[in-house]
């Protein structure tokens, strides 16, 4: 609102500003569509979210998930709001959700050139307790002429169209790329839409905050240990890193993305790939820090350059910061751990 108590009739909304990079891009529409279609079910789902326990929607719906992951009943409800308003949209061909085992191919009548990758409620281990969780989304466009397929989803993070995660925290808040950079959008209870509030945000150089599971030392490779030892006890005088660990991916790398620093989910020796997964959490999160000026790396290649092989892939994770993140893989190179293979040793 203005000083005078009116409204601000400047505002740039979410649908505005990707309409006006459509057109600037000389595009179709059906991206602007497709992303409305995300809009909308961000806002269903953030309403959800704030009456979970008047609605006894908290809690375990009964089962796991494709990636062993307890179900709970705001991860059906999300999951099955993103795939009706996606389908319903005619943007999409193949959608690729963490609660399904399979790839969703829409029904002819209905498909657009998108693939759609998305994880409908992260962090939803912590739903019940009241912390921040968020929604991830992935979009490619199908690259051949052919009945779709899994396949059409199996396409490295470089191809990526757009990427954007909801957050829902203190606020609900949609950070998106289209490729030219990184906006935030703030949804405005009273108007009911997103309003930009964060345009071209850059991640600075480096930070002082590390957010990692410390859970794990003791599985923790020896290069991770050893990059964790120098950010807690600097050798050249300078102060330690201080840490930060919520547990939810989407609201640790905005923190990082806000404050700068570095995010790590790494292998161990338990789990050498780590827990995140390429498609639908890893390739649009890197995309989101490239496209800010940021880092995303395994520690030993760049998220954004792996060839999926499957569609619920898993992949170490370190994001952030460019100096951090460059000083991450060098911590690798220098342990000797750095394999054609990729694998810890």
């Amino acid at each position: 609102m203005s000083d005078r108590g009116t409204f601000d009739t400047n505002v740039v909304t979410v649908t505005r500003f990707v309409m006006e990079e459509g057109r600037k891009a000389k595009g179709t529409g059906e991206l602007t569509t497709l992303l409305n279609s995300l809009c909308t079910a961000v806002k269903a789902i953030s309403s959800a979210v704030r009456k979970a326990g008047i609605a006894h929607l908290y809690g375990i719906a009964g089962s796991t998930n494709v990636t062993g992951d307890q179900v709970k009943k705001l991860d059906i409800l999300s999951n099955d709001l993103i795939i009706n308003m996606i389908k319903s949209s005619f943007t999409s061909c193949v959608l690729v959700s963490e609660e399904n085992d399979k790839v969703i191919i829409v029904e002819p009548e209905t498909r657009g050139k998108y693939i759609v990758c998305f994880d409908p409620l992260d962090g939803s281990s912590n739903i019940d307790c009241l912390v921040s969780i968020g929604t991830i989304f992935a979009i490619y466009k199908k690259n051949t002429d052919d009945e779709p397929c899994e396949k059409d989803a199996l396409q490295p993070g470089r191809k990526l169209v757009a990427a954007g995660y909801a957050l829902y925290g203190s606020a609900t808040m949609i950070v998106l790329s289209t490729g030219h950079g990184v906006n935030g959008f703030m949804l405005d209870p009273a108007l009911g839409e997103f309003i930009l509030v964060d345009r071209d945000v850059k991640i600075n150089k480096r930070g002082k905050i590390y957010s990692l599971n410390e859970g794990y030392a003791k599985h923790f490779d020896p290069a991770v240990t050893e990059y964790l030892q120098k950010k807690k006890f600097p050798q050249d005088g300078s102060e330690p890193y201080g840490a930060r660990y919520i547990g939810s991916m989407v609201a640790d790398v905005h923190r990082t993305l806000m404050y700068g620093g570095i995010f790590l989910y790494p292998g161990n020796v338990k789990s050498p790939e780590g827990k995140l997964r390429l498609l639908y959490e890893g390739n649009p999160m890197a995309f989101i820090m490239e496209q800010a000026g940021g880092m995303a790396s395994t520690g030993f290649e760049n998220i954004l350059d792996i060839q999926p092989k499957s569609i619920h892939q898993r992949s170490p994770v370190a994001m952030g910061s460019p100096e951090d993140v460059l000083e991450y893989i060098a911590i690798w190179k220098v342990c000797g751990l750095l394999r054609p293979s990729g694998r810890l040793q």
